[in-house]
């Protein structure tokens, strides 16, 4: 398994934007429910290459953006999609359940994709299964 990028509070603007989702794993040397999660993020990372950025944060070097979005307890997990949080998950869940908080995120990014213009045929309608959270 390969490293997940580390992010810093400089760059953390730039790393959330662009049209594939940003999970942002907060995270800490010191806490022992965050290195349980690490393994679990570097597998997701790899089999949803494409689909799914995934990047931490260390909150000890860079204490601007967890204050920012609220971030009290570690891990904590924040799905960005186009800049903007649209889940967050707090502590270490397994990966089935992990991947089903973020496959509707997925799911919906990837029927954007799928329904962007390829022919003169009309959009369709659909759901929006999400849950959309923003910082306070």
């Amino acid at each position: 398994m390969g490293q997940l990028a580390q992010i810093t509070d400089a760059a953390f603007k730039t790393e959330i934007q662009g049209e594939t989702p940003v999970l942002v794993d907060f995270w800490a040397e010191w806490c022992g429910p965050c290195r349980m999660v690490g393994p679990v993020l570097e597998q997701i990372a790899v089999e949803q290459t494409g689909k799914l950025k995934i990047v931490k944060l260390n909150v000890d070097d860079n204490q601007d953006t967890p204050m920012q979005f609220g971030v009290t307890g570690i891990p904590t997990m924040i799905l960005f999609k186009g800049g903007e949080a649209v889940e967050r998950i707090v502590g270490f869940m397994p990966k089935p359940q992990l991947m089903g908080r973020l496959r509707p995120h997925l799911e919906e990014t990837e029927a954007a994709t799928e329904a962007a213009p390829k022919s003169e045929s009309a959009p369709t309608e659909r759901p929006n299964h999400g849950l959309t959270i923003k910082p306070s």
